[in-house]
């Protein structure tokens, strides 16, 4: 075997992060195919050439899909990674290095102070391998492939379906992709799913926590944001008009930090949201204010739905903009300037339909494909100029502010109730106890995930959201319709690892290449012998 010991699954973690991958550039292109060509080597794969698949994905990637079928099983583990990483650019002087785990590891033993002091403490033991994508997430892909050519040796009773994706740091391209894939997989060889499992790292709960986790869903994410279009003027005559950016800020103010916005589910408890972006749309300098700004929110979701976030944002604005409404109001009085109107908070959906009936459909049409042409906008600009665009045409609108949403958009999954769910997680908590590994149950991992797209709640409020983001269906979208034909638990155990995104990000050795290979392998056989138990009884 290829990968069936500590010392091989290491030498197959330092190649893999040897294959440097950051989103979006000609190394996450170049993976799938080394992966691909990787696998091939396997035996299984020469002789069953239609269960080793690739998938396209934008933007030139892939998807890249192994299937173990045992001729008489239907019970089938999905197994999710992804092979993107972030930049490297931190790394300064020893970004060369930083997709070279031994030796970056041992780079930083001459230079430390380019580490946090806690960092240094670990990089002192011994016990941490450091690099870029060590821990997020090719340790957990290097995981699934060791298990899965174990499920091949041993010809396991249950299936396996390897699916590791490209674009998971960015938009998801790569899973939404991969979504209709796994479904159409499932089609194809009649599978029955009984498990989604992701192996993300154990994502620490503070910077000082040493505790490791495994996870029973995923958090959500889901971006609403807002095009503000005010009134132009002369900055002589500044009361003339009304600045999009000091509509902004009354916005910003009511936004960050938002406790409305905080939800408890389980005893955990999402972040606050903050602003992922604020900035006015004027291209040049000149005496005219800037009248048409945009700013986008990041908010975390539990249980609740789009729907319910985009009436929680409208409300918050429409809030805001009586306060920015009052205090416009009281300087015009104090000057003696007649104020320019009031201003309105419309939902995107509803600009769309008076654009539609203004305009008319094909020159609506027309407008989006413009914007949607422009390659160097991505999906959240695209968005915000979108939504500018249609305000342009209907400046009798104006003052306003358009409330969006803007891509991506991660669903909160959750299986803590799962009857499997729970007996796995029961399961994994008693086979580490040999370990002396300090494990505990989260029912949301905190760090978004790709199980997003494996299971669809009763209500994501998805129809909100996709008429009310521009993009929906031209450039970004979510394939609900076969995320709807998954009825099967999540589940994230992966390795201990620390300072994800950080020039710290760091491997502990011990659980990713001793104890992790265990429990991963205990856990499968355990989900096999459970499947093979419904079996016998129905």
């Amino acid at each position: 075997m290829k990968w069936d010991t500590p010392e091989k699954l290491k030498g197959l973690l330092c190649e893999l992060v040897s294959w440097e991958s950051q989103t979006l550039t000609k190394g996450e292109q170049e993976f799938s195919k080394k992966l691909y060509a990787k696998f091939q080597l396997l035996p299984y794969f020469q002789e069953n050439r239609d269960y080793l698949q690739t998938v396209e994905v934008e933007g030139g990637r892939q998807v890249v899909s192994a299937l173990y079928r045992h001729p008489k099983a239907k019970k089938t583990v999905v197994l999710i990674s992804h092979f993107d990483t972030v930049q490297i650019e931190e790394y300064g002087a020893l970004m060369p290095l930083a997709t070279l785990p031994v030796e970056l590891t041992q780079a930083f033993k001459e230079a430390k102070g380019m580490l946090n002091e806690q960092a240094q403490k670990d990089l002192d033991t011994g016990d941490y391998l450091f690099g870029r994508g060590v821990m997020d997430m090719k340790m957990g892909l290097a995981l699934h492939m060791q298990v899965l050519e174990r499920a091949i040796e041993e010809q396991w009773n249950m299936n396996l379906l390897l699916i590791t994706v490209p674009d998971e740091e960015v938009n998801s391209a790569g899973m939404r992709q991969a979504a209709k894939h796994i479904a159409e997989v499932s089609n194809h060889y009649d599978l029955d799913i009984s498990l989604f499992l992701n192996s993300e790292p154990s994502f620490s709960q503070d910077p000082y926590d040493l505790q490791e986790y495994i996870y029973t869903g995923s958090i959500g994410k889901v971006m609403p944001a807002a095009l503000f279009y005010g009134k132009e003027t002369h900055v002589g005559e500044p009361l003339k008009g009304l600045s999009a950016p000091f509509m902004s800020a009354f916005l910003a103010t009511e936004m960050e930090w938002n406790e409305a916005f905080v939800e408890t589910v389980y005893g955990e408890q999402t972040p606050l949201p903050v602003a992922l972006k604020l900035r006015d749309l004027k291209e040049q300098y000149s005496t005219q204010t800037p009248y048409r700004a945009v700013a986008m929110y990041n908010v975390f979701l539990m249980k609740r739905s789009a729907a319910e976030i985009l009436d929680l944002f409208e409300q918050v604005t429409v809030r805001a903009m009586e306060k920015c409404q009052a205090r416009y109001d009281e300087v015009c009085a104090k000057m003696n300037v007649h104020p320019i109107g009031q201003i309105r908070t419309i939902r995107y959906s509803e600009l769309l339909n008076y654009a539609k009936q203004k305009l008319g459909d094909d020159e609506v049409e027309q407008l989006i494909e413009e914007i949607i042409a422009k390659a160097d906008l991505d999906e959240r600009d695209q968005s915000f100029f979108i939504a500018d665009k249609l305000m342009i045409h209907c400046q009798e609108l104006a003052p306003a502010v358009v409330v969006l949403f803007v891509p991506p958009f991660y669903p909160a999954v959750n299986s803590s109730d799962h009857t499997l769910a729970k007996k796995a997680i029961d399961f994994v908590l008693q086979a580490s106890k040999p370990y002396e590994i300090p494990l505990q149950q989260v029912h949301y991992f905190n760090g978004i995930s790709d199980l997003s797209y494996c299971q669809l709640s009763e209500d994501t409020g998805w129809q909100a959201y996709e008429v009310n983001t521009p993009v929906w269906k031209r450039t970004y979208d979510i394939p609900f319709d076969h995320i709807a034909t998954f009825n099967a638990p999540v589940l994230n155990v992966g390795p201990y690892g620390k300072d994800a995104h950080q020039i710290s990000e760091r491997l502990h050795m011990k659980s990713a290449f001793y104890e992790m290979p265990d429990l991963i392998y205990q856990l499968l056989r355990f989900v096999e012998k459970e499947t093979a138990n419904e079996i016998d009884e129905t």
